[in-house]
């Protein structure tokens, strides 16, 4: 994703890539996604253990990362991920716990997730509704000094597989967040259909779900903050994720070009051929460099962070697909068989395009950060 890497990113990539080749090859996708859960709790436990879940995390609260800029160091695994369409709650998790750091408390869970012990997931978009985090209609009534939800959350990243559940919800004075267990009374889950093959989705049902003081995460007046923070974080890894997947779809199929043979020549060698080469070659370094920008940005913490993490998912977003659904038509026929590999990585990249908000929902956010 990134030129300028350290010698020990570098690293850290190397042995990210060698372990998610031997444990979640593309075999090993197809065969999960026959499976209920999608992906092997002991496998993302030994994830944590190489800093999976850890890098979003201050040290003194028992995380750290390869460089000290934790964000940066996640996109590396993102990106190594989409290029094997890789299972797993990273993103899931890492947003929550962005979430739960920035608000503050909740060491005990932030200890947990980070472990890999436990598995999390922002539960913000509801059923008829896109993005609009800050107006949820699941209410949280005050009881003394509990609250009580009700409501239904959907398209829950590992519904089915997620301990904890950071629920977006609205009060009387505004919305606030609240920490879930996914066995606390009141809470069902409903399996959804998935376009991915291995990334599970689901409908959280809170029926009464009455939420001790200790659970609410942050406060009303810092809750919009601390979800622009979980958005951008979502956004960055999401993006990466698509940008690493698009890179190994071209790589494949520069190579089909090179070796499939039409009137006697590759299919390399036809000009009309090289310029579409050309413009997905453009496309896509297009989708590192705005990829990389809005990594950093939020690393930082810069002023312009908000409007580079809505041009990277409304750029990555479009053109993933595109660069995608291109190199299918390259294929010809094989290339919308079931056996052909494409279609893993269309599906990834096109739910990555439908959450935490479409490219044309971050385009009226930019608009609206610039007052335009």
């Amino acid at each position: 994703m990134d030129l300028d890497l350290t010698a020990d990113q570098k690293l850290f990539r190397t042995t990210s890539k060698k372990f998610l080749e031997n444990e979640t090859s593309l075999t090993r996708v197809r065969e999960l996604a026959e499976d209920a859960a999608g992906f092997d709790r002991d496998w993302w436990s030994r994830g944590a253990e190489l800093g999976w879940a850890a890098m979003l995390v201050p040290e003194e609260l028992g995380g750290g990362s390869v460089s000290g800029q934790g964000l940066v160091d996640l996109t590396i695994v993102a990106e190594e991920m989409g290029r094997l369409v890789t299972p797993g709650p990273l993103l899931a998790t890492n947003v929550v716990i962005a979430g739960l750091v920035h608000a503050g408390g909740q060491e005990e869970a932030i200890e947990r997730l980070l472990s890999g012990e436990a598995v999390a997931s922002w539960a913000v978009y509801e059923p008829g509704s896109g993005w609009r985090p800050d107006r949820p209609t699941v209410t949280a009534r005050a009881k003394g000094d509990a609250y009580v939800l009700d409501g239904v959350k959907d398209r829950v990243e590992a519904a089915g597989q997620a301990d904890l559940f950071l629920v977006t919800a609205q009060t009387d004075t505004g919305p606030l967040q609240f920490l879930v267990d996914a066995t606390a009374d009141g809470v069902t889950v409903v399996p959804s259909a998935s376009l991915d093959l291995v990334r599970r989705f689901g409908e959280v049902r809170l029926e009464g779900v009455e939420i001790p003081a200790g659970a609410v995460v942050g406060s009303v007046e810092t809750t919009p903050a601390t979800i622009e923070r979980q958005l951008q974080v979502a956004v960055v890894l999401q993006c990466a994720e698509s940008t690493g997947a698009v890179d190994r779809v071209f790589e494949f199929t520069v190579q089909w070009a090179f070796d499939r043979y039409s009137f006697g020549r590759p299919l390399a060698s036809y000009q009309a051929l090289k310029h579409r080469f050309a413009d997905m070659k453009t496309w896509l370094e297009a989708c590192h460099a705005t990829s990389s920008a809005a990594a950093r940005a939020v690393q930082e913490g810069a002023p312009e962070a908000a409007e580079l993490v809505s041009v990277a998912k409304s750029y990555v977003g479009q053109r993933s697909v595109e660069i995608v659904q291109d190199c299918v038509q390259l294929h010809g026929g094989i290339g919308v068989t079931w056996e052909h590999d494409l279609h893993l990585y269309l599906r990834r990249i096109t739910v990555n395009r439908a959450l935490y908000g479409t490219p044309e929902e971050h385009r009226r956010r930019i608009a609206d950060i610039l007052e335009v």
